[in-house]
Parts: structure tokens; sequence; C-alpha cells
């Protein structure tokens, strides 16, 4: 008698510990989910913040250029750059 009320508490215990480990993996799924969604809005952060720093690094390399007319100059080269790459699409 005593081996089957042994295997009972060995069964309820094994039930138990089913039941704990089925809740922590939901809880871990949750927090897998949670964590990638997190990496989604922080990737995109990321890609904003760089085209932000591209715009402030182009308009910092045009007001750091000597008085206007060299500003002037960087801004018809890049318009004569664009020019090219729009004329190059098109063939």
């Amino acid at each position: 008698m005593q081996a089957l009320d042994d295997l009972s508490q060995n069964v309820h215990l094994l039930l138990e510990r089913y039941t704990a480990l089925r809740e922590e993996n939901e809880r871990l799924r949750e927090e897998i989910e949670h964590q990638r969604a997190e990496l989604v809005r922080t990737h995109s952060e990321l890609a904003e913040l760089q085209q932000k720093n591209k715009r402030i690094a182009m308009a910092n390399a045009l007001t750091n250029a000597e008085g206007s007319e060299e500003a002037m100059k960087r801004i018809n080269a890049l318009i004569a750059q664009v020019d090219r790459a729009i004329a190059a699409l098109k063939k």
C-alpha cells in the first residue's frame, strides 16, 4: 500500500511541476514578444536618428562653408549630382 501512496504522491508532484513549468513557459513567451516589440521599436528609432544625423551633418557641412559663395557652390554641386542620378535612372 505504501508503494501506491508514494506513486500517487509522485504523480501529484509531477503534475504540480508540470503546471508550474507551463505557467513559466507562457510568461517567458510573453516576455519574448515584449522584447521583440521593443527591439522593433528601438530599431525604428535608430533608423530615424541616423536619418536626422545625416541631415544635420549635411546642414552643418553647408553652413560651415566659408561664406555664402562656398555654400552655393556646394549646393550647386549637390544639385548637379542629383540631376546626374536622375538622368542615369531614366536610361
